[in-house]
């Protein structure tokens, strides 16, 4: 009996503590799920303020579909490469992946100083001062607000995770019909280099009558290891300059539309880039980006090999990106038509025009860095950068009957920066969404070059800086801009630019008469150094 009542007492003893132990495993359990769920409640209530403060502000301009028509595809883009492209709207145009995407962008306009409209070039009108504008012009405008074009995009999954993906863009003429090609542009004017009045509007580009100017590049995307492409793509410099700027490189309304030095790091060719291998990802909040362009054709043939880098990243409501680098054999100022002389000169060299006829310019090997950044808070966005552009003779000279994208270049100067050119380009603006379907947007932009004269142009830019392009000089522009959605896929937009060369850039402009009241200190400047241009137009995109 005794040992019975003991052995009761040990099972009883054993399964007190057996309970004991679960009644602190549930005590445990139950105060982490309740800390759990408060912090669940936090979250859920934080989530539901951050709603209600969005619903509260006037939606952006992702309420109306509207797609960057430079680049629309998101792999174009190294912030965006990482990013799994969203579904199709309904009324995209879309078959299998595949999806036909375009833009028309017309209107009207005047130029204070202007030129007559080209039925070739990307830039049709003359919205920042040439040398040939002289006289005004009111008439017909193109690509204002964006670059028209045609194009097609894809994206197919080829296994868990990855797609693969295309895009081809073909830019054209809305006017005229013509596909871009800015040296064509300038050929035109050939045989009229001494005579400004005679030419019309024109612009070096680096869409230059291919058939799919803009983009013709394929790869593979993955929302975790990023994006790899080859083929005719816009250079990293290219993505910044749109992403950074104000008004998007708009053509009518700013220095990176208008001119594309800045996204072609030193010379327009280079912001769309032939022979390339591009790869992008994003890290969290963290973006990066290498990009490489192979010689266009032989060794005797521009651009050379370029190189660029670029990284960034988002952290609330704040984007900025650093991009870098180096181009060699790069053609620029591509900027005069040839003179009757110099035309009978390349004919008696026996060269061919080419697809894209005769051209002049100077060859110099690039350096650049570029930091551009934006910030949005509520319907305000808010935007700057800077860009630093060193400019040196070429390693490996091009001589005369090396081809530039189709043109011939009779005349080469590869000597032209004995003394290195420094550009720098300043900008800030900002945008503000006053509505859901009406922004207004404005900047001001400022390139500064240094004097780099040498020989017998030192002489020429002491005694005045704009005898000589070598020297010193500025060019500046401001401008502001509405654009109202009116009407799904329509946008409508009106503004006016303001521009303006100084020093150096506006050698070769027409001769003002002196200033008598201060003939001591003053001399002759350009008369036709700067002028207004407002425009509008409409702008359908699809």
């Amino acid at each position: 009996m005794k040992r019975i009542l003991l052995s009761s007492v040990a099972v009883f003893a054993f399964a007190a503590a057996a309970h004991a132990d679960e009644l602190t495993d549930i005590q445990a359990q139950s105060k982490q799920l309740r800390e759990q769920n408060q912090l669940l409640m936090k979250r859920l209530s934080d989530l539901e303020k951050r709603q209600q403060k969005l619903e509260k502000q006037p939606a952006q301009a992702q309420a109306v579909r509207t797609v960057n028509p430079t680049d629309a595809m998101a792999a174009d883009l190294p912030y965006k490469a990482a990013v799994k492209a969203p579904p199709p709207v309904n009324d995209d145009i879309c078959w299998k992946g595949v999806c036909v995407y375009g833009a028309f962008d017309m209107g009207v306009g005047y130029q204070q100083h202007g030129s007559g409209y080209s039925p070739y070039s990307a830039n049709p009108n003359s919205y920042f001062i040439q040398k040939q504008n002289a006289g005004s012009y009111f008439g017909v405008t193109g690509n204002g607000m964006s670059v028209s074009f045609l194009g097609i995009r894809g994206k197919q999954e080829i296994a868990d995770g990855l797609y693969g993906i295309f895009n081809l863009q073909a830019a054209f003429n809305p006017a005229s019909g013509m596909g871009d090609s800015g040296l064509a542009s300038i050929t035109q004017n050939n045989g009229l280099g001494g005579n400004l009045s005679a030419q019309n509007a024109f612009g070096d580009s680096s869409r230059n009558g291919q058939m799919f100017a803009t983009a013709a590049y394929f790869g593979i995307d993955s929302p975790t290891y990023g994006a790899f492409t080859m083929g005719r793509q816009s250079s990293l410099l290219r993505d910044g300059t749109i992403n950074y700027d104000p008004v998007g490189g708009a053509q009518a309304f700013s220095l990176l539309g208008t001119s594309g030095t800045n996204a072609g790091g030193g010379s327009t060719e280079n912001a769309i880039l032939d022979n390339t291998y591009k790869y992008a990802v994003g890290i969290g909040p963290v973006r990066l980006a290498a990009m490489i362009g192979a010689r266009n054709g032989g060794n005797g043939s521009a651009p050379g090999n370029s190189y660029f880098g670029d990284i960034g990243f988002d952290y609330m409501g704040f984007s900025v990106d650093f991009t870098g680098g180096k181009i060699f054999d790069s053609v620029g100022t591509i900027t005069t038509p040839l003179t009757s002389a110099q035309m009978n000169t390349a004919y008696a060299a026996g060269f061919s025009t080419g697809s894209n006829g005769f051209i002049s310019g100077t060859v110099s090997d690039n350096t650049v860095f570029q930091v551009g950044a934006k910030y949005t808070i509520g319907p305000w966005k808010f935007y700057g950068g800077y860009e630093y552009i060193r400019l040196e003779n070429p390693n490996s000279p091009l001589a005369p009957g090396a081809i530039e994208q189709g043109a011939i270049l009779v005349l080469t100067n590869n000597t032209n920066f004995n003394v290195a050119k420094i550009a720098q380009t300043g900008w800030v603006g900002a945008k503000y969404a006053i509505t859901r379907d009406l922004d207004i947007a404005g900047g001001y932009w400022h390139l500064q070059q240094n004097n780099f004269s040498s020989g017998a142009n030192v002489a020429l830019c002491a005694a005045n800086t704009n005898q000589s392009a070598q020297c010193n000089g500025a060019q500046d522009v401001a401008s502001v801009v509405v654009d109202w959605r009116f009407a799904k896929h329509v946008d409508w937009y009106t503004g006016v630019m303001y521009g303006r060369v100084s020093g150096g850039f506006s050698n070769g402009y027409a001769a003002a008469a002196t200033n008598n009241s201060n003939t001591a200190t003053n001399v002759n400047g350009p008369s036709h150094a700067s002028s207004w241009a407002p425009t509008t137009g409409l702008r359908y995109q699809f």
